[in-house]
């Protein structure tokens, strides 16, 4: 039998599979794709642990978060079995031990992040080793109508196409049913090799208490009074994070706020503490909790409302793992919906901002493209293709398009075919010796010698550090880009050289007559609503949810298509008797328009002769609204009177304002 359970317990010491595990293990070792869809806790991962350890060459595993990589690793090792990551945490001689480690053999699981797959250096690394599975974990980022799309996992099928990987196993606990189908579609993963678990977990408690603002804090002290054990009270914003924490310390509770805003080595010792319970509470943003293997969390408490259902259900998630009841609460008022609507208003780029990244992809054109674009001659074929090169810092600082929308963007431009990705590559490359350099020339034959020679002849030596010279390498001996990267590789993983690199620039394949379509911008601004209103939609949801005058858990089960919770769980707050109805604490403040008027004067007052764009009505609402974006960054619009008047108002109303004034 493939799933044998004498391994099981050998390895993991597990004595049985539990639910979906057994029927995800055989279908991968029998050639099948997977996609598992399990609830937070319920033991995805053993799914591809278990897998990895009977398949003949590398499992590679794409994590979306540090922290949930190093507990897997942390776990893996404690059961004996080889598995590492790469990542921006390893020194150099940590990552060429597990290369070395991957190469022979000796590593049967590799985690890293799907930015990795950018890295030139990892990609021709991942190039030359056989892999038996790729495993995507958090597989629902991979749809865009899923809650937390990024991007770049749009390109794993690609990457798995490209490596020959032979099998996908795909893990998620969030997944609505289109969700679900888009997961599939893109892996081929077969309907018979979908295996979802029941999602009704009978032991949290789910519970809506509606709160006034001013009485917010009291009725969280309340909670947790109520409660044994360690858990967790999610907030929106960083500084909520350390004035709730403040408030329970100050109420003798053993708590500490964790946000993205604390150094990692912070951070870290934050989670050692609560795993190892010398902390009770930790007051978290939702950075906190991706990986948290913590079995015993006896309460979740949402301070501000979660972004969405599917954000609600990972976060409460974390909750009694253990199997033991586990009090999962929202206090819940409407005055958080002006935060998280303007965070998603705050990522859709302008058409003027989408037309700057179009401009720029144009003006690399080649003269003959360019010049045959303006005398309106046919071009077609190749003679339409050229190359585009960019740098996702400068791009996203000279559109002014934060980084996430941006990728988003440009894997848009992709979908259109106006832009394939073809490399990227590192746009410096820098080595220093540790072998002398004779001693590194008198190991190779005659005509490798030479090619080395030319190598660290056409570097820029600066003290200790040589800048490696590509264009002048190839000119004087004519050897090509890959050829160089290998050669500086094979050395540093010998010791003879250190090697580092940075600046990692995106090349894409162009096409000019698609590039030029007239309504390109505005499609593209089109799409970037349409994910405005979906997210709009998906806060409207959760309110909706919250006030539901039936079984909480019978419809949380039913938004992610499983339809096998009973009707009434009797442990939630509508079972009890208790229909939520929310509201706001105090009247949504009006945008003034006077004030509007003098802060829109004072922010274009302060980019003139800076910005040469047009100040869009956007542009503006952000500014008033109290909103990052790079052109903010760049020239220091937050010292300028008026960013941030309007924080607490809602961006529509704020947008209506803004219009009425620019007309």
């Amino acid at each position: 039998m493939y799933s044998d359970p004498n391994i099981l317990q050998q390895l993991f010491g597990f004595s049985a599979f539990r639910e979906g595990q057994k029927k995800a293990v055989e279908s991968l070792l029998g050639g099948n794709s997977t996609l598992a869809i399990f609830p937070t806790g319920s033991g995805k991962s053993l799914c591809y642990q278990f897998v990895a350890t009977q398949l003949p060459h590398l499992t590679l595993v794409v994590s979306p978060l540090l922290a949930l990589m190093k507990d897997q690793l942390e776990f893996l090792h404690s059961k004996g079995i080889a598995a590492a990551s790469i990542d921006s945490t390893l020194t150099p001689e940590q990552n060429k031990q597990v290369m070395n480690d991957v190469r022979s053999g000796q590593c049967k699981i590799l985690m890293v992040s799907v930015e990795r797959f950018k890295n030139e250096r990892f990609r021709q690394f991942i190039e030359s080793v056989q892999v038996s599975m790729l495993v995507v974990d958090e597989a629902h980022c991979i749809s865009e109508w899923g809650h937390n799309f990024r991007p770049d996992y749009l390109k794993l099928p690609a990457y798995q196409k490209e490596l020959n990987i032979p099998l996908v196993l795909l893990l998620t606990a969030t997944a609505t049913k289109k969700v679900k189908e888009d997961m599939a579609a893109r892996f081929d993963v077969a309907p018979a090799n979908i295996i979802q678990t029941g999602f009704y977990r009978p032991n949290l408690n789910l519970h809506v208490r509606p709160v006034h603002e001013p009485y917010k804090n009291q009725a969280l002290l309340e909670e947790i009074q109520k409660q044994k054990g360690a858990g967790i009270v999610y907030v929106t914003l960083q500084n909520s994070a350390e004035e709730v924490a403040r408030v329970l310390q100050q109420q003798g509770f053993a708590a500490k706020a964790y946000h993205a805003g604390l150094d990692s080595d912070v951070r870290q010792g934050i989670q050692q503490d609560f795993m190892h319970n010398k902390l009770q509470v930790v007051v978290a943003t939702i950075a906190f909790g991706m990986g948290i293997d913590k079995s015993d969390i006896r309460f979740v408490v949402h301070y501000d409302l979660p972004k969405s259902i599917e954000n609600y259900s990972q976060e409460i998630g974390r909750g009694g793992r253990d199997g033991k009841a586990a009090n999962c609460t929202v206090l819940a008022n409407l005055d958080g919906l002006v935060t998280i609507e303007n965070f998603v208003y705050g990522d859709t780029p302008d058409k003027s901002a989408i037309q700057r990244v179009i401009d720029d992809i144009s003006a690399q054109a080649p003269a003959h493209i360019n010049s045959a674009a303006q005398n309106d001659s046919p071009t077609n074929g190749e003679n339409n293709v050229y190359q585009w090169e960019t740098q996702i810092n400068s791009l996203s600082s000279a559109s002014n398009i934060r980084q996430l929308p941006l990728k988003t963007l440009l894997v848009q431009l992709e979908l259109a075919n106006v832009i394939r990705p073809l490399y990227a590559y590192f746009a410096e490359y820098k080595f220093r010796f540790i072998s002398e350099k004779t001693t590194i020339l008198g190991l190779f034959s005659e005509e490798r010698a030479r090619f080395l020679d030319a190598v660290f002849t056409h570097s820029n030596m600066k003290k200790v550090w040589g800048i490696i010279d590509f264009d002048s390498i190839y000119q004087h001996y004519g050897a090509e880009r890959a050829r160089v990267v290998a050669a500086l590789e094979y050395l540093h993983e010998h010791n003879h050289i250190e090697l580092a690199s940075r600046l990692i620039t995106d090349v894409y394949r162009v096409d000019y007559e698609k590039l030029q379509a007239a309504d390109l911008a505005e499609r593209l601004a089109r799409y970037f609503a349409e994910n405005e209103r979906k997210e709009i939609e998906r806060i409207a949801a959760l309110v909706s949810f919250f006030e539901l005058n039936t079984c909480l858990s019978y419809n949380l089960s039913a938004y992610f298509d499983d339809s096998q919770a009973p009707n009434e769980c009797g442990h939630c707050s509508v079972c009890q008797g208790n229909v939520a109805r929310l509201s706001y604490s105090n009247p949504i403040p009006t945008p003034n328009p006077d004030q509007i008027s003098e802060a829109i004067a004072a922010l274009k007052a302060h980019l003139s002769g800076k910005f040469d764009g047009p100040i869009t009505s956007s542009i503006c609402c952000r500014f008033l609204t109290g909103m990052t974006m790079p052109l903010f960054t760049r020239f220091k619009v937050r010292q300028v009177k008026g960013f941030g008047s309007c924080e607490n108002c809602r961006y529509a109303d704020v947008k209506a304002m803004v219009d009425a004034i620019n007309q």
